[in-house]
């Protein structure tokens, strides 16, 4: 059984009319996942007329979980009291922007970035203590750009980062693995575990030289303890599924043989695909599919078949919506 983790309540954090990370990427996940024929209640956001093209439905149904808010004590897992309490001090005065321009908040955005959190922590104990699986967390705002000291990127608390945390602290777990697939570097999870060896972090992504946020060059393998535990694989603009399947099939897969996780959780970003607008990548919904089952087959080698994905980025609606049925397809 797969579990996914979503709430309506995910469009109250309001970015601004022409934002990429905006509310319909939630209405669009809605919709898709039902037009899949995964989910049987009605469609919450009929307002959105989308049609994903889907020709059959899936013979599965996911098991739908409820998130709850997390308490701000499991954000402090990862982040600063300053940074929890920078972004809760600017939505409790309206809003505004956190960072250089691109991270906007709402007067509501503080209490749904605890909720996003949520949907993560309860995709982990879902899968850790047996109730599905694996599970995915369709959450937003994402996460893998928020650093322990300062939000970025759309991103105001790093929701992976802290389940890894939670998992290890509350199920006695020592290695945990995190695959970033996000064509935007996860600079925010890899700040969080750079020194420390308990945490495997693979991040596949646009060669920083070329895309947002300038890091994640071949060369950042992480810091004493830690070196070594941080695998980056920058592909150039262009590159398409073949590109990621050697990948894959040269760097990740075995890194994670060697690594032997308990868990695997994934940062499930699907702006690499080619109807993308904010890089330059030609992935296809394919690709993603196939990167899922790769991921999926070796959990169930090292670590019982426990995967827990949390949605990053994805901005053209269309795209976002197949990829994530894909990726749902892929973690069965």
């Amino acid at each position: 059984m797969i579990g996914f983790c979503t709430s309506t309540r995910y469009v109250e954090h309001e970015t601004g009319r022409h934002h990429p990370e905006r509310p319909d990427r939630i209405r669009a996940v809605a919709k898709a996942v039902r037009q899949a024929g995964m989910i049987d209640s009605p469609d919450p956001f009929p307002e959105l007329r989308l049609d994903f093209g889907f020709t059959h439905p899936q013979p599965f149904t996911l098991r739908e979980l409820d998130p709850s808010p997390a308490d701000p004590e499991l954000a402090a897992l990862v982040h600063t009291p300053r940074h929890i309490d920078y972004v809760r001090r600017v939505c409790a005065m309206g809003g505004g922007v956190l960072d250089q321009g691109d991270t906007p908040v709402c007067a509501a955005s503080y209490e749904i970035a605890l909720l996003a959190l949520g949907s993560a922590i309860r995709c982990a104990d879902a899968v850790m203590t047996g109730e599905v699986k694996r599970a995915f967390s369709a959450a937003r705002p994402p996460g893998h750009h928020a650093e322990p000291d300062r939000p970025m990127g759309f991103c105001l608390f790093n929701n992976i980062a802290i389940a890894a945390r939670h998992i290890q602290r509350s199920y006695s777990i020592a290695r945990v693995a995190i695959v970033d697939f996000d064509v935007h570097h996860g600079n925010g999870t890899q700040a969080s575990f750079e020194d420390d060896p308990s945490v495997l972090f693979i991040s596949m992504h646009q060669h920083p030289s070329t895309c947002y946020p300038g890091t994640g060059h071949h060369w950042e393998r992480g810091r004493g303890a830690g070196e070594g535990h941080t695998v980056n694989i920058a592909f150039n603009p262009g590159c398409d599924d073949a590109d990621y399947a050697a990948a894959m099939q040269q760097h990740v897969l075995p890194a994670l043989d060697d690594f032997a996780p308990e868990v695997l959780l994934i940062s499930a970003g699907f702006d690499g695909h080619a109807e993308d607008p904010l890089a330059q990548m030609e992935l296809s919904e394919n690709a993603f599919e196939q990167m899922t089952r790769q991921l999926v087959e070796l959990a169930g080698r090292h670590c019982r078949g426990r995967v827990v994905s949390v949605l990053e980025g994805g901005y053209n609606l269309r795209a976002l919506g197949r990829c994530v049925v894909r990726h749902l397809i892929g973690l069965r």
